[in-house]
């Protein structure tokens, strides 16, 4: 097969609705592609980023039946977590997780593969050591697993890099609160009913996002304009998750990566990443026998041409033939 360099074509959905996954909560998903083809999930990143059109351009729409879904609490499905209102006792990674397998099943689904980076790494590793029957392949962008320490340093050890953008991070939030887990206090800033106090802490957020990520090549605004819900519910689901460490228990996904042998994996990750170090990558790769960890020296944690091409790569290897 001649080796492809571009995304594939834009295409509309050919299915698409809200699925009633308990709790209150409807979770929007997409099907594009072909109907017939094998069977791929799109995990998005954040917590909270939500899907887009573009997420399923990896994959060759004639051989792949693409599943594109917008994670409970953002993106459109409801309720948004950008209302204050809305409790996050029901949105956690087992919930999260759940829904996953809610989703195969109502599509009719009995195996598939499983693509995303950054947040969306832990999630599948996280689905798929709890359903490996149900994975054909991994194919992963960004690798991590959000153990205690990865948060930490993002959160705050990268402020070695960026010192003046991490004061203006912690002055983000009231004095008082600087001494205690920075990612709780955002989180009640976050979830504030007055939407003046929601924003600037939903800006402040993204702007210690765009930090960490701007020595990398083709570093870029995360975000253009004033403040929008869809902000808000990006950061305040990023505290949510980060400041429990996804409430998993510190390394469980790479210990318990050997419920992934049999499952061939490709991690592709970028040696400039600066939010997501490379080891984390690698000790994943050391501990799930049949993972191909794949580290471009001209890349980081955004994509990039290189990544674009080994991720295409990936998918184009495990389509039908």
């Amino acid at each position: 097969m001649e080796t492809r360099t571009e995304l594939y074509p834009p295409t509309e959905p050919y299915d698409c609705g809200m699925l009633d996954v308990g709790d209150g909560q409807l979770v929007y998903w997409e099907a594009r592609g072909n109907p017939e083809g094998k069977p791929a999930l799109f995990v998005h990143g954040g917590p909270g980023q939500g899907c887009t059109p573009s997420m399923g351009r990896a994959f060759d729409p004639d051989r792949y039946r693409i599943v594109l879904f917008d994670q409970r609490g953002c993106g459109r499905s409801t309720p948004n977590v950008s209302d204050p209102a809305v409790d996050l006792q029901t949105n956690t990674t087992d919930f999260l997780v759940d829904d996953m397998e809610q989703l195969r099943e109502h599509l009719g689904i009995n195996r598939w593969l499983l693509c995303g980076g950054s947040w969306g790494s832990t999630l599948i590793l996280a689905y798929a050591e709890r359903h490996p029957e149900r994975v054909t392949e991994i194919v992963i962008s960004a690798v991590t697993t959000s153990r205690r320490s990865e948060i930490d340093w993002l959160y705050r050890g990268a402020g070695r890099f960026f010192p003046g953008e991490w004061d203006q991070f912690r002055a983000g939030v009231p004095e008082a609160d600087r001494h205690e887990n920075l990612l709780v206090a955002y989180g009640r800033r976050l979830a504030d009913p007055d939407p003046a106090v929601r924003y600037e802490a939903a800006s402040n957020w993204m702007a210690w996002e765009d930090a960490v990520l701007s020595l990398e090549p083709n570093a870029r605004a995360s975000s253009e304009g004033p403040p929008t819900d869809a902000m808000v519910a990006f950061a305040r689901l990023c505290a949510h998750y980060y400041s429990h460490a996804a409430w998993l228990e510190e390394g469980e996904l790479i210990h318990c990566a050997g419920r992934l042998a049999g499952i061939p994996g490709v991690l592709i990750h970028g040696r400039l990443d600066l939010s997501c170090p490379l080891d984390t990558a690698w000790e994943l790769a050391h501990a799930w026998p049949d993972a191909e960890l794949i580290a471009p020296a001209d890349s980081g944690h955004r994509g990039s041409v290189t990544k674009r091409l080994l991720l295409l790569a990936a998918l184009d290897k495990f389509g039908p033939q």
